[in-house]
């Protein structure tokens, strides 16, 4: 039987730059980041990023998207301006029963923050 995530792992073509962004939005590193692999917990699950072992030739591929529920999506929105990044757009209620919005990280990976109405 399948009962939850327990973490989703991230590949990263620069590990200092991937930091700063996660760290600039709130998330908090076990035990420090390393040059090689960094976790950061997200209530009981996790989400880690693992250093690339080889140069990308140019930006990672979109390969999906990863969802974490917040307190406040308006808040969080604020917080991703101020640290300087761009969301894709302003947040918005969804008909499936959510308050979203969307992100990138520096490698390319689509982060959704969101919370049920």
């Amino acid at each position: 039987m399948l009962r939850t995530i327990s973490a989703i792992t991230l590949v990263t073509q620069d590990m200092a730059t991937a930091t700063r962004f996660y760290e600039s939005l709130g998330f908090t590193a076990r035990d420090g980041a390393s040059d090689a692999f960094t976790s950061y917990p997200v209530g009981p699950t996790w989400l880690n990023l693992i250093a690339a072992t080889k140069p990308a030739m140019g930006p990672l591929p979109l390969w999906g998207r990863t969802i974490i529920h917040v307190d406040d999506v308006d808040a969080m929105y604020e917080r991703v301006l101020k640290a300087g990044y761009a969301a894709e757009a302003p947040p918005a209620d969804a008909p499936w029963g959510e308050r979203y919005f969307h992100v990138k990280d520096p490698d390319g990976h689509e982060l959704s923050f969101a919370k049920p109405l």
